[in-house]
């Protein structure tokens, strides 16, 4: 009997692995009697079709979809008129209408992740329809006496319906972190051009979210384009920050003020009349390190001629700084940023990546930036063999 028993184990596992790669969707679309549905996998930037199937006299349909891992999917009659599910393997999801464009009243059963879209979407369009109410009486109240009044009531309701949807986005994705509903929250639009999510500290939830999806979807095409559209999104924010920094600093050119090795403060612009090479660096970074060689060979070769060094290290360690710069007898002037955990000046020279540079000229002006190795060496023998 043994022997059976441990013949018989296998194939249960295998049968059950087999239910469990793909999911099945059922409807009664009642006014649709008779119609094509369409079901199409929602990729990042694409729809690809995936299937169809025709109502019977009753509205009924079935789909069997392959599927390996959750994803987003689309069933509909027409570009105009469909659904989006959240399905995974081993779902029986059924939905039902009476209507014909289903989109806009439907239930669905058997599918948590594609309940949340039909909530997410059923409020949206209530917003929608509610902003259009709204622009159409805008437009009618210019027409008449009271516009001044009537109008102003009118803006005021229509930002506060924006509000209310972002709120209702901002509570969903706090309440639905783990799961890829949340993404649909993040990037749905009133319009063409405004997204629910319309403020910039809105950054914070597409943070939150990429953090949980790579935790729970790693593997998602889904997550890797919200991770890489978040690094965009950032770059943007602190590239605008920079600006509105920049913008209001007075007329004067940056002159950065930080301590030495000794804790002496040495500014930048006390170097005028000398071809400075301002460099950011940090002790963890190799290329940092194996820079700062070349760097030497540099500085003994132009020094004398007018040539000098002013170096920013951005390590949250002092003491690493210190004994780097020790170790490797950096001759010119290491200075550190006040405060590591907040990089002011780097901030402010919008550095990127390490390590980074700026070449001055003797005026004060900046003639170079992030030029290295072979660039840096033949731009120095062209300043210093020219004189």
């Amino acid at each position: 009997m043994k022997k059976y028993f441990f013949l018989i184990i296998p194939l249960l596992v295998l049968a059950s692995c087999t239910r469990q790669n793909h999911f099945t969707v059922k409807g009664s679309f009642r006014a649709l009697a008779r119609k094509t549905i369409y079901m199409s996998r929602v990729k990042v930037n694409e729809t690809i079709p995936v299937d169809s199937a025709k109502t019977d006299a009753r509205g009924l349909f079935r789909f069997r979809v392959k599927a390996g891992e959750t994803d987003f999917y689309q069933l509909g009659t027409s570009p105009d008129n469909f659904i989006t599910l959240l399905a995974g393997p081993g779902e029986k999801i059924f939905l039902s209408s009476d209507e014909e464009n289903f989109a806009e009243n439907y239930t669905v059963e058997g599918s948590e992740g594609s309940e949340e879209v039909r909530l997410l979407d059923i409020r949206l369009l209530k917003t929608k329809k509610g902003l259009d109410s709204i622009s159409g009486l805008y437009r009618k109240a210019e027409t008449e006496a009271d516009f001044e009044t009537r109008g102003k009531a009118l803006e005021e309701e229509y930002v506060k319906l924006l509000k209310d949807q972002r709120r209702f986005n901002i509570e969903f994705i706090l309440g639905n972190m783990r799961s890829l509903s949340s993404i649909k929250a993040l990037y749905q639009k009133v319009d063409d051009d405004t997204y629910v999510l319309y403020e910039s500290r809105d950054l914070q939830y597409m943070k939150i979210v990429s953090d949980s999806l790579q935790k729970y979807y790693p593997r998602s095409n889904h997550t890797r384009a919200l991770v890489a559209d978040l690094s965009r999104e950032m770059n943007q924010f602190y590239a605008r920050q920079l600006e509105q920094i920049s913008s209001s600093l007075p007329e004067t050119r940056l002159d950065p003020d930080l301590k030495d090795l000794t804790g002496k403060r040495i500014r930048l612009s006390s170097l005028k009349g000398k071809y400075v090479l301002l460099t950011f660096w940090s002790v963890e970074s190799r290329d940092c390190i194996a820079e700062n060689l070349q760097l030497k060979e540099f500085y003994k070769t132009y020094h004398r001629k007018g040539f000098e060094i002013y170096q920013v290290n951005l390590d949250r360690d002092e003491e690493a700084w210190r004994n780097a710069v020790r170790f490797d007898e950096l001759p010119w002037i290491s200075t550190r940023e006040d405060d590591p955990s907040n990089p002011q000046i780097a901030r402010l020279y919008n550095v990127r990546s390490l390590p980074a540079n700026y070449l001055y000229d003797p005026e004060g002006t900046i003639v170079a930036r992030d030029i290295h190795g072979r660039t840096l060496q033949l731009k120095l023998s062209q300043v210093f063999n020219t004189r």
